[in-house]
């Protein structure tokens, strides 16, 4: 056996497979081209019979690998173009996009940022061909954790996400002027939050399902440029209709924890519906919102 690397004529194994190029004795070694009878060719850097090192695969199906190989797997940087010019530039890991990369689809649609064994994990910005971006968190190939999405006609939401969808605490703002703050669940306002109006209107209070349900605040600024006032009324709403303002007598009692609000409005309107609690027009201690009207 020959103690050093050396060209050989083609090979062909009993797969049907040639192999043209270098060889350190059994082993192919060095550089070398490998066909296989389906037509899928690699071209490259050979060591211990394994593809290792950088070369060039080419698939059946016109799709190419450019980079770096372990052990014959895509390991470390490299480039896949595939037959229908989606690329994808970055790191590997036994044959997986792994590490920090960037996908660009067809559609002129793309992706920069972490990968883990496959799929999008970690911080990322992905484009969207109709000019959408979010940057953020992404856990299992799906926008999770903190993050900003800002859409084309100007509105943009800030906060928490989870499979893909709004849940969580965040901040939603339209190019209007309007603003929400608080909770979501789903996609949809849930929970406590904030929302303005254009014209500084405000209901801060309970929100079910993107709709005001429960107690609540209604807030109008007055006054003039010398002197601001604000008129504040409260409240109970059911599926985004107010049902009833409260007096400050009741408001009181309710602070206090004496009432449960459904008593007091179920004589009147019979709203069976509304969740029996003891909630308050206060935010909750962890709510994040800032402001000298709460």
């Amino acid at each position: 056996m020959s103690n050093r690397r050396e060209l050989r004529p083609p090979y062909k194994f009993k797969s049907g497979a040639i192999y043209t190029g270098e060889w350190f004795g059994n082993s192919r070694d060095g550089q070398g081209q490998q066909i296989w009878p389906d037509g899928a060719k690699y071209v490259g850097e050979w060591k211990d019979n394994k593809a290792n090192g950088y070369g060039r695969f080419f698939y059946t199906d016109g799709d190419i690998y450019e980079g770096y190989w372990l052990n014959d797997k895509s390991n470390g940087h490299g480039n896949y173009t595939h037959k229908n010019g989606a690329t994808y530039d970055g790191e590997w890991k036994e044959d997986l996009q792994h590490g920090r990369g960037k996908e660009v689809w067809n559609d002129g649609s793309w992706y920069e940022g972490d990968y883990f064994y496959g799929k999008k994990h970690g911080e990322g910005t992905y484009h969207w061909s109709d000019g959408s971006v979010y940057k953020g968190q992404w856990v299992d190939n799906k926008i999770e954790g903190e993050g900003i999405y800002l859409w084309m006609d100007g509105r943009n939401y800030s906060g928490e996400w989870k499979d893909n969808n709004m849940n969580g605490y965040g901040v939603y703002t339209w190019p209007d002027g309007r603003r929400y703050e608080g909770g979501y669940k789903d996609d949809r306002r849930h929970g406590f939050g904030i929302y303005v109006w254009a014209d500084g209107r405000r209901y801060q209070g309970w929100w079910t399902n993107r709709k005001q349900n429960g107690l609540g605040t209604y807030l109008v600024e007055g006054g003039n440029n010398e002197i601001k006032s604000i008129e504040k009324k409260y409240g109970i709403w059911h599926n985004g209709q107010r049902v009833k303002w409260f007096t400050l007598e009741e408001v009181k009692e309710i602070q206090k924890g004496n009432k449960e609000y459904l008593g007091l409005i179920n004589d009147e309107n019979g709203c069976e519906e509304i969740v029996r609690t003891k909630s308050k027009f206060n935010p909750p201690a962890n709510f994040k919102y800032k402001s000298s009207l709460i």
